[in-house]
């Protein structure tokens, strides 16, 4: 097996440790407005751009308690300086520093596929540099972007940009709705099982792991887990 043509990353939950942070941001604003999330709704919230979850969160508050939506930007205007106090405070994934820096020593391409927007990238990487090795991005908030996942449209549009057949790439995700979309695509998927799902609730044909150390690069060969 050759290498991939190039490696798509998520970000949020799969190079950096932020899904916790970006629950506690979502959980206590919809408590703002008298709603509970479950952790079910959490993890459908996963992976999703920030639109998308506002437009859910409003539905459920709308549904379950009986009260008035709040507005996009009522909403967003508790949720946010919530999740920017937070998000400083996420560490790399076990594991991403050394996959990113194997794919740069092979001379991989690679492109980050987030649903999070420009502005929400900015500050969650900058406290960390090695990131910047990830020059191509597709973000929530991409002018060219039709659709956020579990459309396939974030990958479709990386690997245009990167000048590669999607089914050429191998994309890295940890949600099931960023896992969809990729797979949608066309992709090779290789899954970091979120805390509290298995593989089965993932796609099928997906390659699962529990840490990115898993992850084996190899000249000549594809990526395998160890």
């Amino acid at each position: 097996m050759e290498l991939p043509a190039a490696c798509l990353f998520d970000l949020d939950g799969l190079l950096l440790d932020t899904e916790p942070l970006h629950a506690q941001a979502w959980r206590e604003a919809a408590g703002q407005f008298s709603l509970a999330l479950t952790e079910a709704d959490l993890l459908h919230l996963r992976g999703r751009r920030r639109v998308d979850c506002v437009a859910q969160v409003r539905a459920w508050i709308t549904g379950r308690t009986g009260l008035p939506a709040p507005t996009d930007q009522a909403l967003l205007a508790v949720q946010q300086p919530i999740a920017r106090r937070l998000m400083p405070g996420a560490r790399p994934v076990e594991g991403a520093q050394a996959l990113v820096a194997r794919c740069q020593t092979l001379g991989v391409p690679m492109a980050l596929v987030t649903s999070s927007t420009s502005e929400a990238v900015a500050y969650k990487c900058a406290p960390h540099p090695w990131l910047n090795a990830i020059a191509l991005r597709v973000m929530g908030d991409d002018p060219e972007l039709a659709m956020g996942k579990p459309s396939p449209d974030p990958f479709l549009l990386a690997a245009r940009r990167l000048k590669v057949l999607p089914e050429a790439c191998w994309a890295f995700e940890d949600s099931p709705a960023g896992a969809q979309a990729a797979c949608l695509a066309g992709c090779q998927v290789l899954v970091l099982v979120a805390p509290g799902l298995e593989c089965d609730d993932y796609p099928a044909g997906v390659l699962c792991c529990r840490s990115l150390q898993e992850v084996v690069l190899e000249e000549g060969r594809g990526p395998f887990l160890s």
